[in-house]
């Protein structure tokens, strides 16, 4: 099997992953959103701390990469938090396209922090994937839009979390960045979790152990994937986890999308596939 290829199945378990981990968390009923992301985070950091150990690599990363690594962390924990809160008040596969935003989002921000140039194109699908969020978000001014507004912010603040990883690049080993960023959000959130705490069932306890294995798994597999193959090159693949959040939408939550939402999700889609062509054509005429 090709690196490439390797690099597509890696992404598209990954998708499942975060799919079923929204689902998951969906499941677990009427919980503070705090609570139901420092589970996700404790149980990622329980199994990346093992992992770490086993490759014996330091927990907390190089001290000249701090500043870095907690940045992210800290943008990153923001990020679940309001992905959370949208998941539980929005149709599944909804929260998760406005949260697929990010990479439109990032480009921004390396344009203006990293000083990478955008080029036309990406401002183009820029421009039309927000034109895409709008015919999700239906904005209406009630506070039903407030959820919507959330999950476009959840995007925000994992595009600012990715603009760190960037930076980062490949200074620190992939367990060791993830396991950092679960730790944070542990430790962040467990004041909140404590103030807000509400029992669980032992079907809530399951939910989210299991939401926090299969956010696991995505994160693992994302961070692979672009180990096998260049990002511009497979992250369309990526958006198969609305694929995956709209059928669970409608098998476990009898949630079925508006069509102007999945005329969003066309056109979001559609800006990605056009910037991965776009992208493709401009390496190969580089390899000429």
């Amino acid at each position: 099997m090709s690196d490439r290829n390797k690099g597509i199945i890696l992404l598209l378990v990954s998708a499942l992953g975060f799919s079923l981990m929204g689902a998951l968390v969906k499941l677990s009923g009427d919980l503070p959103t705090v609570q139901k992301a420092f589970f996700r985070n404790i149980v990622a950091a329980i199994i990346t701390l093992g992992i770490v150990m086993y490759h014996k690599e330091r927990l907390f990363g190089k001290k000249e990469h701090q500043k870095l690594l907690l940045s992210r962390s800290a943008l990153g924990t923001v990020g679940i938090v309001l992905n959370f809160y949208a998941i539980d008040r929005l149709v599944l596969s909804d929260a998760e396209m406005l949260n697929k935003l990010s990479p439109f989002i990032l480009i921004i921000f390396s344009a203006i922090f990293l000083k990478e140039i955008a080029r036309r194109f990406q401002v183009f699908a820029v421009i039309a994937a927000f034109i895409g969020a709008l015919f999700i978000i239906q904005p209406e001014f009630s506070v039903e839009i407030f959820p919507y507004i959330i999950g476009v912010l959840g995007a925000v603040f994992a595009a600012g979390a990715y603009t760190f990883l960037r930076v980062l690049g490949n200074k620190e080993k992939y367990y060791t960045v993830v396991f950092y960023f679960s730790l944070f959000a542990t430790v962040a959130l467990l004041p909140f979790t404590i103030l807000f705490y509400e029992p669980m069932s032992m079907k809530q306890w399951a939910f989210l152990i299991l939401a926090g294995c299969c956010a696991t798994v995505g994160q693992f597999g994302v961070t692979l994937a672009y180990k096998f193959a260049p990002a511009n090159e497979i992250s369309i693949f990526f958006y198969s986890t609305v694929v995956y959040s709209a059928l669970l939408s409608i098998v476990l939550f009898g949630q079925i999308p508006t069509i102007l939402s999945i005329i969003g999700y066309i056109i979001i889609f559609g800006s990605s596939f056009y910037m991965f062509l776009k992208n493709n054509r401009m390496d190969m005429q580089k390899a000429k």
